[in-house]
């Protein structure tokens, strides 16, 4: 079994514990990694899916890991109860789902350790999500695997509310501060998905030219980052 480079890069980022859990584990690829590489001693495969669960208990059983390895079939953290893990894995999902995730059951992720973030799409919702409802960021990860690029954040509750400026919500921090090898890559690619839905806004009305200018300004901002690179 091999790993893509995308389920590679967030098992590097949990730290060795007791427990995990993998929330829409899919083929249970991570849990299974982590209890064989003993990053873990035992692991949660959860799915909302009955197909997925049942691809993953097969897996788990030709690794010989069933022992280690309880399967669950629920949805977001429901099938784990509060300091049942150390640490939870939400992958492969939007934004907004992931933050809807967390607070169906936030006595869950709030017992956590820490837990692996990894959205497709509106990282900007989440991380405006995570800071304003007093969650830290403790490392972010981005990689560049089957022709897109995916952001990655470790997050821990700590209670401490905090607001960002607009462009640490889009992009983050994190990866702008220590200078992570693909960074200008990525907000290269910011810039130019932004210019493009800009020379796409056609109409003339007020609120056309008002989300006109607030990709114009978000443009500039994502180049002055490249700028201090």
């Amino acid at each position: 079994m091999e790993l893509s480079l995308r389920l590679r890069t967030i098992a590097a980022m949990v730290e060795k514990c007791d427990g995990v859990a993998d929330i829409g584990t899919d083929h249970g690829y991570i849990p299974i990694f982590l209890v064989k590489n003993d990053v873990c001693k035992r692991a949660i495969a959860s799915d909302i899916n009955l197909g997925p669960i049942e691809k993953a208990k097969l897996n788990i059983s030709l690794e010989n890991l069933s022992a280690q390895i309880d399967c669950r079939l629920g949805g977001g953290l429901t099938t784990i109860k509060p300091n049942e893990v150390n640490c939870a894995i939400i992958a492969g999902m939007g934004g907004n789902l992931i933050r809807d995730i967390i607070l169906e059951r936030e006595e869950v992720f709030n017992s956590l350790d820490n837990a692996i973030l990894q959205p497709v799409q509106n990282p900007e919702v989440l991380r405006r999500f995570i800071y304003e409802q007093g969650y830290s960021i403790v490392d972010e990860e981005l990689c560049f695997d089957q022709n897109k690029f995916y952001e990655i954040l470790k997050v821990r509750y700590d209670n401490k509310p905090q607001h960002k400026e607009d462009i640490f919500y889009e992009v983050g921090e994190t990866l702008i501060n220590k200078k992570h090898p693909l960074i200008k890559e990525y907000l290269q690619y910011k810039i130019e998905k932004n210019e493009k839905i800009y020379e796409n806004i056609k109409d003339e009305t007020e609120s056309a030219e008002q989300r006109k200018s607030e990709i114009k300004l978000k443009i500039s901002r994502l180049k002055e980052l490249i700028e201090c690179l």
